[in-house]
């Protein structure tokens, strides 16, 4: 999952170097914090948190064929 998300956010920032994924794993959910630079936070984030919202849409997809619960935590 961390690797979906990380391939996603590279694809829409400036600096894709900066970006950096974090997963906290338990029995039947997961949790992934997503970190990018401070001038790409507008870009991750969207108008109105759609762009965010998306990631989070296609990240609840892919963990539900593995019968997962996820959180994306976008932090700076």
């Amino acid at each position: 999952m961390g690797e979906l998300i990380k391939t996603i956010a590279k694809a829409l920032v400036d600096n894709p170097d900066e970006v950096f994924v974090n997963e906290v794993e338990g029995k039947q959910s997961l949790i992934v914090e997503l970190k990018v630079a401070p001038e790409d936070m507008g870009k991750i984030i969207g108008k109105q948190g759609r762009i965010a919202k998306a990631i989070r849409t296609v990240a609840k997809a892919a963990a539900t064929k593995e019968n997962k619960r996820i959180v994306v935590e976008i932090i700076q």
